[in-house]
């Protein structure tokens, strides 16, 4: 279980696909990450809890969180049943010492799923003990419209849940401010998936500092509020032409998250009127 008071920048192991997840762990530990998300499913290592033990003792490198295997790709992964994936999810968190499971709303034809979708979460964070953090989707764009995939709602605003993600890739797609709608997530925003995209409809996932999401923003706000949650870096590298071209992404995204990760050092100059009225004067 994750006991640090600050946050840890990690790296999910999506980010270095069509490699492996041990390809992840590796690049993580010499490239400095601090640790490790694992994606369940998209690499069978990925859904053997002793071999990914084996990665984690041998790199010295902790996982942070488990990606619940609840991707188009991922449906048959660990079963057909949904609370059946989460509840190994949990299971696997537990067993390498993560602390949350990061997990997107259900589609909209998972009716029954989708039904008890909120109140069931909150029942495996209470019998697990492990954060489930619901992750911001985005609806698909067609033209003219947008289809809603996702039940109760792709926003995880619009429910109660104790505990979010806030993928910035995913509200650039939906058009959403990541600065914006992190404060509406308030003290729900546990985990960030760090990443950019320039608003168009395809789920991005570019370096941070690529796109038009505001992620400088994002991490300074975040550090002056004592942010204790794990960011992930989880961008796409599927087009990199070589290892090396691929760790540049990787190495670029690790360099700007520490440069804004930082409190503000400004501080802030007041006037008082004669009526008492106090304003803060700009630079």
């Amino acid at each position: 279980m994750n006991t640090s008071k600050t946050a840890r920048i990690g790296l999910s192991t999506a980010s270095v696909y069509p490699e492996s997840t041990a390809s992840g762990f590796e690049l993580a530990a010499r490239l400095g990450y601090d640790g490790v998300e694992v994606m369940v499913g998209i690499d069978p290592l990925s859904t053997q809890i002793d071999a990914i033990q084996r990665l984690v003792d041998y790199h010295h490198l902790p996982v942070l969180a488990i990606h619940a295997p609840c991707l188009l790709i991922t449906q048959r992964v660990w079963g057909t049943d949904p609370w059946g994936k989460l509840e190994r999810s949990a299971e696997a968190a537990k067993d390498l010492g993560a602390d949350v499971v990061v997990v997107h709303p259900p589609f909209r034809w998972q009716r029954d799923y989708a039904r008890g979708f909120v109140e069931g979460i909150a029942r495996l964070e209470a019998e697990t003990g492990v954060i489930f953090a619901v992750e911001n989707m985005y609806p698909w764009r067609a033209p003219g419209k947008g289809l809603q995939a996702y039940a109760p709602s792709w926003d995880p605003t619009e429910q109660t849940y104790a505990h979010t993600t806030l993928d910035l890739s995913h509200s650039s797609t939906a058009e959403q401010d990541c600065v914006e709608l992190a404060a509406t997530m308030g003290r729900t925003l546990k985990h960030i998936h760090l990443t950019d995209g320039t608003g168009s409809a395809k789920d991005e996932h570019l370096v941070p500092g690529r796109g038009t999401q505001r992620a400088a923003d994002l991490l300074n706000g975040l550090a002056n509020q004592d942010f204790r949650g794990h960011i992930i870096i989880e961008i796409n590298t599927r087009r990199a032409t070589s290892r090396s071209e691929r760790e540049v992404d990787l190495v670029e995204s690790l360099e700007f998250t520490r440069k804004h990760f930082v409190r503000s050092s400004r501080r802030t100059s007041f006037a008082v009127t004669p009526e008492g009225e106090i304003s803060e004067l700009t630079p």
